[in-house]
């Protein structure tokens, strides 16, 4: 059965995620979604709950959620806002960071062996992923017509 390229790009992303999740599970003892969260406070530095929450596409509350678990666990430094509000300023503790740089280098070698593997060069898959993502953050390059 022939498939579409809507649907490829659905799948194999959902199968990396999967893969991803399963990996950082077994060698990092953290699911891949917790992963996600601290590497975009790590990208984005000392974030709020809402940056974080619009970066992983989720509610405010569900932010809020993972920022409790992942501060119980060590992993991220929550305080509040020097501004005032109800606003939450988070940064990776020493331990955060140490997971991240970690599960990073696993996951950049896993899929580096994918790609070798199924004879894609490496190099031309990042500089596409890198062209796609560029074209999708200018306004003429958001897939709504």
């Amino acid at each position: 059965m022939e498939r579409n390229l809507a649907l490829n790009l659905h799948v194999l992303t959902a199968r990396l995620d999967r893969a991803a999740d399963q990996i950082l599970r077994a060698e990092h003892n953290v699911s891949y979604s917790r992963f996600l969260a601290l590497t975009l406070v790590g990208e984005l530095g000392a974030s709020t709950q809402r940056a974080l929450a619009d970066g992983l596409g989720v509610t405010e509350p569900s932010a809020s959620r993972t920022t409790g678990v992942l501060a119980a666990a060590g992993l991220l430094d929550v305080q509040s806002d020097p501004a005032g509000g109800h606003r939450r300023r988070l940064s990776l503790t020493t331990k955060g960071k140490q997971l991240v740089a970690a599960g990073q280098k696993t996951l950049d070698g896993r899929l580096a062996a994918l790609l070798a593997h199924s004879g894609v060069p490496y190099a031309e898959y990042v500089e596409q992923t890198e062209r796609l993502l560029a074209a999708l953050d200018r306004p003429e390059g958001k897939i709504t017509k």
